[in-house]
């Protein structure tokens, strides 16, 4: 991993943002990329979709519409302790999504002036799921759930189809599917199914969702940019980051270790730790190499943590620390700290906040209870994770009978003269007109 030394230096806000680093080369080239795919999906359909399948899975002839008989034999295949595991897990989610759901409120603006704010859930939401590194049967519970919470009434799946299962779904995945009731499942790739979501694919009998949540890799993020205003959008998941800030008294095996396990996702995953403790950063350092030595994805982690996107950063102190965590905004963010808890706080800008060492992205990612489907690439610092908020419409319903509209009456219509408007009062005294009459006959 490179060093950046940022000590003994005055950073204004847009200097820090500069010295964050990103892999920001090959997010333009998958943007530029993605985009075509989509517009292929959307002009040709299942025609488009089956000559990416071949070209990016090598897969052939493969039913693209997952029959009902696989998803059952999915369910009935899951080891024990994997079943055990999911159900846990979905137990967790659920727990955690449902306190993402708002009441219903009524405000009484005034005698018979009502506004009441509701929160309606999409009628449709196609869910991706990543199978190619990784098969994560852990991210349809992430996404699944929220969506069920909300009360979504049709939730549809699409997972790359598997080379090394003849085309079909990675079974874990689709086991975790069945287990969820999801029964309108696609055996669909990347930035492909994100076009195929948007758009729909009439001889697949899929249909347009109104959003697409999911996790994948900078391609999958990149093609939800390009579909977005054709369809509603969860943050772009792309691959993934995680940021650790930590001082002298941390453990440097524990930091090796959970900077390894995100950088094992993906070979332009980011890891980075951020220390004002020189000796700390030459251990993490040191155990950084023996770890990723050690991992079974040695290879794909090696290459991760050697690139632009990964560094070992030198702060002068902790307000240095914050200011460049939330310029940085990670995607997951470790607080190895002594004083972790209170530190919290001063952490705004993050996906989601891992608060003491004995607390690792690791658990997020499978059974604390929260979402690891959170936003990549600086987006924390104005977006959320996925939670069951992402499949709600806030909606506002206004009811006012007629002497609540009178008490505004004139109001309304000095405001609407003074911007030209004039049909807008209009519109109001129309209510009134009737009265008016009778009341100048008299």
């Amino acid at each position: 991993m490179r060093t950046i030394d940022l000590r003994g230096r005055e950073l204004s806000p847009a200097e820090m943002l500069a010295a964050v680093p990103r892999a920001t080369q090959a997010r333009a080239e998958a943007l530029e990329t993605a985009a075509r795919i989509v517009e292929d999906v959307r002009r040709d359909g299942e025609t488009a979709l089956r000559t990416q399948a071949e070209k990016f899975d090598r897969v052939t002839g493969h039913a693209i519409r997952v029959p009902a008989e696989h998803i059952q034999d999915a369910v009935a295949t899951l080891s024990p302790d994997v079943r055990a595991a999911l159900e846990e897990a979905i137990r967790r989610v659920r727990q955690g999504s449902a306190a993402q759901v708002p009441d219903p409120r009524v405000t009484e603006i005034g005698a018979g002036a009502r506004v009441a704010q509701r929160w309606q859930p999409v009628n449709r939401v196609g869910v991706y799921i990543p199978g190619g590194k990784a098969p994560l049967a852990s991210s349809v519970v992430m996404n699944v759930v929220p969506a069920q919470v909300a009360g979504v009434q049709q939730i549809a799946l699409a997972s790359p189809p598997q080379h090394s299962e003849d085309g079909r779904i990675h079974p874990t995945i689709l086991g975790a599917a069945g287990l969820l009731g999801v029964t309108e499942i696609y055996a669909i790739g990347g930035a492909g199914a994100i076009g195929a979501f948007a758009y729909g694919v009439p001889a697949l009998d899929l249909d347009p969702v109104d959003v697409v949540s999911g996790p994948g890799n900078n391609y999958v993020a990149s093609a939800k940019r390009a579909v977005a205003g054709a369809v509603g959008t969860d943050s772009e998941a792309g691959a993934t980051e995680i940021l650790i800030v930590a001082d002298a008294a941390a453990d440097a095996r524990l930091i090796a270790s959970d900077l390894v396990s995100q950088a094992e996702h993906d070979e332009q995953a980011s890891a980075v730790l951020v220390t004002d403790d020189e000796s700390l950063a030459e251990r993490v350092a040191a155990c950084v190499a023996e770890c990723a030595a050690a991992t079974r994805h040695s290879e794909r982690v090696g290459i991760s943590l050697a690139g632009p996107q990964s560094a070992i950063v030198l702060v002068d102190d902790r307000a240095m620390a914050v200011a460049f965590s939330n310029a940085y905004a990670p995607e997951h963010l470790e607080l190895h700290l002594e004083d972790a808890e209170a530190a919290a706080s001063a952490f705004t800008s993050a996906g989601a906040v891992f608060v003491g060492d004995q607390t690792p992205v690791s658990l997020g990612d499978y059974m604390a209870g929260s979402n690891h489907v959170l936003p990549t690439g600086g987006q924390a610092r104005y977006a959320p994770g996925l939670g069951a908020y992402t499949f709600l419409r806030p909606q506002q319903v206004i009811s006012y009978d007629h002497a609540a509209l009178a008490a505004v009456r004139a109001g309304v219509v000095a405001l609407a003269n003074s911007e030209v408007l004039p049909a807008h009062g209009e519109a109001i005294e129309a209510r009134f007109q009737a009265a008016d009459d009778a009341a100048a006959t008299l």
